[in-house]
């Protein structure tokens, strides 16, 4: 007999050996034929891989990611077959599922890619795809696997196989082809019903400039049609929103060969709304007890070193600079925590004075490399709303769970409302990963997990996702457009104060450690400006707005009131500016909509003999002709709407 424990803990035995599909199928017919992947033990199987023990099983279908991953996984080996049929010669090296599809990374010798050829290798694809070849995995020995591969004359296969454990390698054949795989497929190629290349790219073999440049081929596909048409078209939606070409649109950054890759340069309007980003945030922090720091751009070594993120970090980041003092070494600051650690120790605490909150938006330099970079969401210079707080052990609960709240404001206030957490903890199977004792880290992580519960948070654990110092809850943001950002972090460390020897006076007169929370609700400034600008299109809420309010005068002649306008609004701190150019009122109103400035502002001849304004909104509705003061309370009513105080 084995027994199968299914995920709501029920369990089902057999008497014999049976498959993960055989269980679907006792479950219900009905939802077997939906089923396309499996785990058992948290190791992803075949459906038809045989459970011959007792076991944890859970069945994915596609509305799973674990489901989509296997078949977008499945997709990449019917890509390769298809690659390697119409291009003679090709070698394969990797082929992974991805966030929304997969890729196959290949030599093409003689051959290329180009955009003409997509359609064709797509109607390879499908033709292969309805053969309904099954998805078949096997054992290999290591000297097999390499004599298959050396045949083939494929040295990508071969040093990859090189790295595997005898005994522990396998393939998947499905239709003629064959692929060096661990597994996790759907069940055969037929599901497969939509299929769409998307791009080519080049890509180093594993990722090292230094080795040869490789063709990537990115492709997605889905089990309808529909899903397929549905993605595309929300695709096109995510071109028109890329932060990078509506922060070039609306003057907000740009980026100079001159100055550095990776390196942002604020414009005049995007230094505004990034300050008053800034402020707001400032403002909740002042009212929940932080205190603001300023510290270096830059550090000595042994700084680093003693926190950790040099042994870590060190190799990847920017080199040391070295100064005509002899042995002296700084680097540029790739963490604000080690300084604000040092703050702390600038002087003797009592458990009175506890706990200690120290904010800065403070500027970190990390060397991504070239390859990796992508407007302001993967740079190279990027400035974090940081902030530490050292408390005793007793005040920790509260004050993560005050941190909660501040996070949810912040959302709150720029309308991000569809969210999920995630408790990230440490991987038990590689403790080489992280710093500090089991007793600590055990610590904090049951205070995150108590936290989220306490605060009726939606939350999942992930294991392996903790930073090296200490366990983390990252708010999981989903946008306009469905996808999901990793935005705001909150995170327990019971090791810096340790490796920094940090203490405060107990109530029992002896020395003791503090416990710092690390937390950033935007993450990072660049990162949160991009995403935001993706999540809204280029719409901020009206609080946020660079310009809240264009004035269009008809002709010159009502320049002067236009002015007597823009006075009254500026009173009310309003901010707005005027367009007299002499322009069709049809021009400057494009314009306008093109700039998603939210209210236009007409003034001509009536408006001045009423002392009124005609009012439209971005988008193209009329309020009518009112007067500055009704309009000034409709934008306060809407600011302060959004704008909720922090308590």
């Amino acid at each position: 007999m084995i027994t199968i424990t299914l995920p709501d803990n029920s369990t089902r035995s057999y008497e014999h050996e049976v498959t993960a599909l055989d269980v679907a199928k006792d479950i219900s017919e009905g939802f077997a034929r939906n089923v396309i992947s499996a785990k058992f033990n948290d190791t992803t199987i075949e459906t038809s891989t045989t459970l011959t023990e007792d076991g944890k099983l859970i069945l994915y279908t596609w509305r799973d990611q674990e489901g989509k991953k296997a078949f977008w996984h499945s997709s990449s080996h019917v890509l390769a077959q298809a690659l390697e049929e119409l291009y003679p010669g090709v070698k394969l090296s990797i082929g992974p599922a991805i966030d929304n599809g997969f890729y196959y990374d290949v030599d093409l010798g003689e051959h290329s890619i180009s955009e003409k050829d997509f359609k064709m290798i797509e109607d390879k694809m499908l033709e292969i795809a309805r053969g309904k070849h099954d998805f078949k995995m096997k054992s290999v020995s290591k000297a097999d696997a390499l004599s298959f591969y050396k045949k083939e004359d494929n040295e990508y296969k071969v040093e990859l196989i090189e790295n595997l454990v005898d005994g522990d390698i396998t393939f998947c054949d499905h239709s003629t082809f064959t692929d060096l795989c661990r597994g996790g497929h759907i069940p055969n190629t037929g599901l497969i019903k939509a299929v769409k290349v998307l791009s080519v790219a080049g890509a180093y073999w594993r990722g090292d400039e230094n080795n040869t440049q490789l063709t990537r081929v990115y492709g997605t596909s889905f089990p309808k049609q529909k899903e397929l048409t549905e993605y595309l078209e929300l695709l096109e939606e995510a071109k028109k929103r890329d932060h990078r070409k509506l922060g070039k649109q609306l003057e907000l950054f740009a980026f100079s060969q001159k100055v550095g890759q990776g390196l942002p340069l604020w414009l005049p309007k995007g230094t505004a709304l990034r300050n008053r980003l800034e402020n707001f945030l400032k403002s909740a922090q002042q009212k929940a007890g932080y205190e603001m720091v300023i510290t270096p751009h830059i550090g000595q070594k042994e700084l680093y070193v003693t926190s950790g993120h040099y042994a870590k970090y060190g190799e990847d980041s920017f080199q040391p600079i070295r100064t005509p003092k002899e042995d002296e070494e700084f680097l540029l600051k790739p963490m604000n925590c080690p300084h604000h650690c040092e703050i702390y120790n600038t002087r003797p605490w009592s458990y009175k004075e506890l706990p200690k909150r120290y904010a800065e938006f403070g500027t970190v330099y990390r060397y991504e490399q070239s390859g990796e970079l992508h407007g302001l969401t993967r740079v190279r210079g990027f400035t974090q709303d940081d902030a530490h707080i050292f408390c005793t052990p007793d005040q920790l609960d509260l004050e993560f769970k005050n941190v909660i709240d501040l996070v949810l404001y912040v959302f709150g206030s720029l309308g991000f409302e569809n969210f999920t957490t995630q408790v990230s903890l440490r991987d038990m199977e590689t403790p080489e990963k992280y710093i500090g004792s089991p007793e600590n880290w055990d610590k904090a992580e049951q205070a995150i997990i108590n936290a989220a519960e306490d605060k009726g948070l939606d939350y999942v654990i992930e294991y392996g996702e903790a930073a090296f110092y200490g366990p983390k809850l990252d708010f999981m943001v989903n946008d306009a457009l469905g996808r999901q950002w990793q935005l705001g972090t909150i995170q327990v460390d019971y090791n810096l104060p340790e490796r920094f020897e940090l203490t405060y006076k107990g109530a029992d007169n002896e020395l003791h450690r503090p416990v710092m929370i690390h937390r950033a609700p935007f993450g990072s400034m660049e990162r949160f400006v991009a995403i935001l600008l993706e999540h809204t299109a280029g719409n901020f809420p009206l609080w946020l707005m660079p310009e809240q309010v264009i004035i269009l005068t008809i002709s010159e002649k009502f320049e002067k009131y236009g002015q007597k306008v823009l006075n009254l609004l500026e009173n009310d701190e309003i901010r707005a500016l005027v367009d007299n150019r002499n322009e069709t009122m049809g021009k400057k109103i494009r314009e306008a909509e093109m700039n998603k400035i939210p209210f236009m502002i007409i003034v001509g001849e009536n408006e001045e003999k009423e002392n009124k304004i005609s009012v439209r909104k971005h988008g193209g509705e009329d309020l009518g002709m009112i007067s500055v003061s009704d309009f000034s309370e409709i934008v306060t009513d809407e600011i302060n709407k959004t704008l909720k105080q922090f308590n």
